[in-house]
């Protein structure tokens, strides 16, 4: 990668995977100032991975850290119980405090591969959201009117249908917004979805007689389905997957995404992602500069070695048709549902998720026998392959 100075630094952490930055002039200032900043970044832990799309704002986090910028990473255990509404086309769930305990057992872990830990400063907002009291509530609630609420797209598409919309919902952004009144947020960044969210923060710092966060939204990342990358949806690669999943999962990857994911998911410079744009422009083959791609984000959460692995294993099994010599090896028993199998062996997430992909037709046995029936019994020793690129050899 090619050696920026600060001021080149800080224009590629304002400009690269940038949607919008709310204030630009503000936010440069701040940042050739070479002052210390507060960088906030709020994740509600609705699951147990980070994506690749919530890993975007961790790598832009890692640019702030690495300029000297301070980190507080703001894990939303009790904001989770609530519910975002952003970008939702109906009402969020809520979730248990039990669920969220499980989901954040790995999280700083993870959060690690990615950020400096030791320079990371990580907070729950249950420490202050879960004191507030009634009248605490209702004066941040004086800070917006329903009309305001009201404008937001996805709650003004829902009651023009006449769609139910929850005061718990409104209540979402006030809760986000007085999290940068307690960390004392100078900046804070969110994918796009987020940014009335992070508008909201302004207004309440405001209310509280604080300077107002300038914010930077980034760019959205589609799945593996071409929809926005989603947990509920199911169309994640986690940077937790195993690298033959990972590189697989990249490989099935539209074309047109291959310069998106260049840019917002690896570190190579932007001069060299221009060259493979130009590439691709001049007649390049598009699975090869996938390959590439996939290795290049193997590498990131793993090492070259199993970048290399991952790589041959893609080539022997997809390219060359040949049986993966390095399926996973699981027993069963005689009249086990393959379903209780892959879950157990952790294969796939739940039954819901097998069911899921015994209906998209994604689960094969010996090759080219498609299960239809969730319910299916294992008889003799099989191979299994689920999804587009995971082998799985169960024993009886």
């Amino acid at each position: 990668m090619n050696k920026l100075n600060n001021e080149e630094k800080i224009n590629e952490i304002l400009t690269r995977g940038v949607e919008d930055v709310f204030v630009l002039e503000s936010l440069k200032k701040k940042l050739l100032s070479g002052k210390p900043q507060i960088v906030k970044l709020g994740v509600d832990p609705t699951g147990p991975n980070i994506h690749l799309g919530r890993a975007i704002p961790l790598r832009k986090l890692r640019d702030f850290q690495r300029l000297g910028h301070q980190v507080v990473f703001i894990l939303g255990d009790f904001t989770a119980q609530i519910g975002d509404p952003s970008d939702k086309l109906g009402k969020r769930p809520m979730l248990t405090k039990e669920n969220v305990l499980e989901n954040i057992k790995n999280y700083k872990k993870n959060v690690g591969k990615i950020l400096d830990l030791k320079k990371t400063k990580f907070v729950y907002n249950s420490k202050w959201l879960a004191k507030l009291n009634f009248r605490e509530i209702a004066d941040i609630a004086e800070s917006f009117t329903v009309q305001q609420m009201l404008a937001r797209r996805n709650f003004k598409d829902r009651y023009e249908k006449n769609e139910e919309i929850s005061l718990r919902e409104f209540l979402y952004p006030l809760l986000q917004g007085y999290d940068s009144v307690m960390v004392k947020a100078d900046i804070e960044i969110a994918g796009l979805d987020q940014l009335f969210n992070l508008k909201a923060g302004r207004v309440i710092q405001k209310y509280y007689g604080q300077p107002e966060q300038d914010v930077l939204t980034y760019q959205m990342l589609e799945g593996t389905d071409g929809r926005k990358m989603s947990t509920s949806w199911g169309n994640v690669i986690n940077i937790t997957d195993e690298p033959n999943d990972m590189f697989g999962k990249i490989m099935s990857l539209r074309d047109e995404l291959i310069i998106k994911y260049f840019t917002l998911c690896t570190d190579l410079s932007l001069v060299e992602i221009k060259k493979i744009e130009q590439d691709l422009v001049s007649g390049a083959n598009p699975r090869d500069i996938k390959m590439k791609l996939a290795w290049e984000i193997v590498v990131m959460y793993h090492n070259k070695k199993e970048a290399d692995k991952a790589r041959d294993y893609f080539v022997s099994v997809f390219q060359k048709k040949e049986n993966p010599d390095e399926a996973q090896e699981i027993k069963a028993v005689v009249g086990e549902k393959l379903m209780d199998v892959l879950v157990r062996e952790k294969v796939v997430s739940s039954n819901s998720d097998f069911r899921r992909l015994v209906e998209g037709g994604s689960i094969k046995i010996n090759g080219e026998e498609k299960i239809t029936d969730p319910f299916f019994e294992i008889l003799k020793t099989c191979l299994v392959k689920v999804g587009k690129h995971r082998f799985v050899k169960i024993e009886v």
